[in-house]
């Protein structure tokens, strides 16, 4: 019900931008974001979107460097990331659940992964 895309390879200090789009109408009054995980630790939160005022939130170490965004499409979402550091090379998840979406516990629903890889 969720896929996500967007992921890749690319330098430090470059951009990448993602996306999740649903299938359906599960973005309703939820909260959309992303989480990412890199091996062997735990799966952390990134970003969310409010879907009822559109509010967004994100971790402290990729404030000023991604944004959340929905799409012109309602069922789309996007994370434009700038700036991109070694220390975000991760698995990157879309997740929709009970806003603000920041923890693991309040996702309803789970995308596939996408990877993304900063080289120093």
């Amino acid at each position: 019900q969720l896929q996500a895309s967007g992921g890749g390879l690319v330098q430090a200090g470059g951009s990448l931008r993602l996306s999740c789009t649903a299938i359906g109408s599960i973005f309703d009054d939820y909260a959309i974001g992303w989480f990412r995980q890199v091996q062997g630790r735990e799966r952390e939160w990134v970003s969310s979107i409010s879907s009822t005022d559109g509010s967004t939130y994100y971790r402290d170490s990729v404030k000023g460097r991604f944004t959340i965004t929905r799409g012109n499409a309602k069922n789309t979402v996007h994370l434009q990331m700038n700036s991109l550091k070694p220390e975000d090379t991760a698995v990157y998840y879309c997740a929709v659940g009970l806003p603000p979406l920041h923890r693991e516990i309040a996702v309803e629903y789970w995308g596939q992964g996408t990877l993304v890889t900063v080289s120093a």
